[in-house]
Order: C-alpha cells, then structure tokens, then sequence
C-alpha cells in the first residue's frame, strides 16, 4: 500500500502489539494486512453501543485495552503520504472490554434492537402509542423530520416488509403492539392490495395504491425503471413475506390460503415448462376490456431457451 495523497478510512482488526511509550499499537485485519496505528492527544475511543443505549466512553481505558492482545477493534484515523500502513488513530471502538468478547454477541442485543428499531417504527408511521395503529397513514417515504404531506403512494412490498419486521420483533420480544401492527398490516395489505380472480382461482398483488386526498388509485405494474409497466416476480414474494411471517404466529387460514393461490400464479404464468425455472416478470398489454399480460423475460440473455410468452387474463383494474 504507497499513497502520494492523504486519506481517513476506518480499518478493524486485532491489537497485535501496544506500546504505551511510543504511543502506537499494531493492528492485524481479517485478511492477515497489519498496520501501525499511532495514538495522538485527541484520539477517544468509546465501546460499542446498541440501539437506545448511552454513550459509553472508553478514553480512559485506552491504555489498558490496547494492552491485551488480540483486543477487537475499530480504528477509524488519516493516512498520510510517505508513511505505509501507518494510521493516525482519530477514534477507536473497542468490540468489548476484552479479547474475544463482543457486545453484540449478548443474549439480549438483538432483542433489544429489534425492541428499538420496532417502537421507533410505530411511533414515526402510526404516532403509537399515542395514536391507534392505522395503515392508512402508514408512508413509504418519510421527510427527514418525519413529517407526512400531501399525496403519497404505498407500496404493497415496503408494507409486507415492515410487516415483517413487526412480526419478527413479536416473536423475539413477546410485546403486543408489535403483534398488533404485524396482524394490522397484514389486513391491510388483503383489503388494499390484493387481488382475487374467481375465474383463474388465483391471486396476485397490486404494486400499491396512490392516495389522492379521499380517492385511492390501485397500481398494477410497477413503478419502478427496471420494472417499469411489468409485474415483476420478486414483488409478488415480498408480497407474501409479511403475511407469512406473521401466519406463524396466528395460524391464520386466510393467509395460508392466499400464499398456496399466489404460488399457484407463480406456477401457471411465471413459470418456464420449455427452459426450466420462471421468468422474472411478465408484462402488461394495456387493451380496452380485459386486459391481458405477456409472460417474456424481462432482459433475454443471448442464446436464453426462456422465449415462450403467455397470456393472463384477469379483470379491469
């Protein structure tokens, strides 16, 4: 490593060596790189801290964790020209207060994070607790400040997704408004953005719905560039991964029902009987009445056998 230029990066690995007089410890990374790194007066060093937690200063400490070998560590500091591998230390994260422990490694970090991460969830999309959990006021994107304005779009996969989330931190921290929120939303997202063929006994996923003052406009193909004008497959899977997280815990027959009826879709119009697998979209043919959709892949590769197209008809949106 020869620079003629100055650089800050953060580097991480394990104390090799420490020497108090000269102010400098060696660090070893994951793939065998060792670096010097050099303390200055106004290098601070904290622990790591989880979701929620305080700050928590290691400054003082410095020395003595420095002085236990294979201590884990972030090094984050500038490297300048003419000194190889040498790194001017601004501030270091020691993984725990020796070597071989971490603080994530906890019984409760992750379930505690998952607790944060949950609650400020509620509170920025539903104002919970003091606001009742209602999806109608849920946002896919939220201003910096946290503030909702105007018209907005939800879209069917961001919901199922932080669906999923809200089970998830149910079933690791036991709290009911996690649980409210995951059962909630999953009925929101069968109210709003579900759709069932009679005739085809299947269903299939809108890509979201616009909200225009009281009207709510459903969106069939997405909006997305790579997809545009398409149903992509993988938006119709995160469809189904909120719910079904969520049906492990209810045991809800609805939600059974609708993932056994959005595979059998998978499997009569996504999926490729001449080259084997699925395609990754089919897309829309917009016509007067019924509207059909062409199942093509969506980028062909050169010499792909995947050339057959087919047809979904399904009713007006």
């Amino acid at each position: 490593m020869s620079m003629d230029f100055t650089i800050s990066d953060t580097i991480a690995g394990y104390v090799t060596d420490f020497d108090s007089g000269e102010g400098r410890f060696g660090l070893r990374t994951s793939d065998g790189r060792l670096f010097q790194v050099h303390l200055t007066p106004t290098t601070s060093a904290r622990f790591t801290r989880n979701l929620g937690e305080a700050y928590q200063d290691a400054t003082r400490a410095m020395p003595q964790l420095l002085a236990l070998p294979r201590q884990f560590l972030h090094v984050y500091g500038t490297f300048y020209p003419d000194h190889d591998r040498r790194l001017s230390a601004q501030w270091i994260v020691f993984a725990g207060d020796g070597p071989g422990n971490f603080r994530d490694e906890a019984p409760d970090w992750w379930i505690n994070q998952a607790r944060s991460i949950g609650r400020s969830y509620l509170a920025w999309q539903f104002g919970y607790p003091s606001q009742v959990i209602d999806y109608r006021n849920y946002r896919t994107f939220l201003h910096l400040a946290g503030t909702k304005k105007g018209d907005y779009l939800q879209e069917t996969d961001t919901i199922s997704r932080l669906v999923y989330g809200m089970a998830a931190a149910y079933l690791m921290t036991g709290e009911d408004p996690f649980l409210e929120a995951a059962e909630k939303g999953t009925e929101y997202l069968r109210e709003h953005m579900r759709f069932y063929d009679k005739d085809e006994d299947l269903i299939y996923w809108y890509h979201g719905i616009k909200v225009e003052g009281e009207k709510e406009h459903k969106l069939l193909t997405s909006e997305f560039g790579d997809d545009l004008e398409s149903i992509p497959m993988y938006e119709q899977i995160y469809a189904l991964a909120g719910p079904v997280h969520t049906y492990r815990i209810t045991g809800d027959p609805r939600i059974l029902s609708d993932a056994e009826r959005t595979i059998d879709l998978f499997e009569k119009y996504y999926g490729d009987s001449r080259g084997g697998g699925y395609f990754s979209h089919i897309d829309q043919e917009l016509e007067l009445g019924r509207r059909p959709c062409t199942g093509i892949p969506h980028q062909p590769l050169p010499g792909d056998r995947r050339e057959t197209s087919r047809r979904i008809p399904r009713a007006d949106v």
